[in-house]
């Protein structure tokens, strides 16, 4: 098991996020879950790319989560919603 932490950034993006959109609490929790048991994705079930600089994404639905892995820690630094128009022109 990993332990997860959150920056405090991450936690006033977070209230402000859930204000406007309630269903985030549970993709939150999914994502904790997931990071908790298996952050490098060995078993391949989760939807979690690794990107540079040691980061890592991680898909929930709509919610992109950013975090990086330090030892038996892992950091969440940020949460993103993808928009519908995000790759349409």
């Amino acid at each position: 098991m990993f332990e997860v932490r959150s920056t405090a950034s991450i936690k006033r993006h977070l209230k402000k996020l859930i204000a406007r959109h309630p269903e985030l609490v549970d993709r939150y929790a999914d994502a904790l879950a997931a990071l908790e048991k298996d952050p490098h994705n060995r078993t391949r079930t989760h939807n979690i790319k690794k990107l540079e600089l040691g980061r890592y994404r991680l898909r929930s639905g709509r919610w992109r989560f950013i975090y990086s892995i330090a030892g038996r820690v892992v950091f969440l630094h940020y949460c993103r919603l993808r928009r519908e128009d995000t790759y349409r022109s």
